[in-house]
């Protein structure tokens, strides 16, 4: 029984977030440098059996692709070339990062905290992202 990695991915900066075994939970894994991330997937998968992929898809208001896509495309694209087997879904992420920041408020995370730059909203962001899927496609 595998686990659902979610990827929140960014220019920079790309959360992480994945199920536990029994697809449950959704859980923060990490961030990581964007440059590193496939690598990092790569090592994962080797310890970890991960059974689908979602991707955030970064859409504009108006439901079309945002510009980011043009960053995520050819990730998507390596991934699926290394790992066929491996479904890669793509779950709309709009709004996610106001909501990641919103949650970190309500749970008390002092300002200091709540910065970027250690990749924490990315990392929540990622979860909420899972959190999405799993509540439209794992209803029993």
């Amino acid at each position: 029984m595998g686990r659902i990695l979610a990827i929140d991915y960014g220019r920079k900066r790309t959360g992480l977030a994945v199920t536990d075994p029994l697809k449950i939970i959704a859980n923060g894994l990490t961030c990581v440098e964007t440059s590193k991330l496939f690598d990092f997937i790569k090592q994962y998968m080797e310890k970890e059996s991960v059974e689908c992929i979602v991707m955030g898809k970064p859409t504009k208001v108006t439901g079309e692709d945002s510009e980011t896509m043009k960053y995520i495309t050819p990730f998507v694209n390596r991934m699926r070339k290394a790992y066929p087997e491996l479904p890669i879904e793509m779950v709309d992420e709009r709004f996610t990062t106001k909501i990641a920041f919103q949650a970190m408020i309500d749970g008390g995370l002092k300002k200091s905290d709540r910065n970027n730059k250690n990749g924490t909203v990315d990392m929540v962001s990622a979860t909420i992202i899972l959190q999405t899927y799993m509540e439209s496609n794992l209803r029993m």
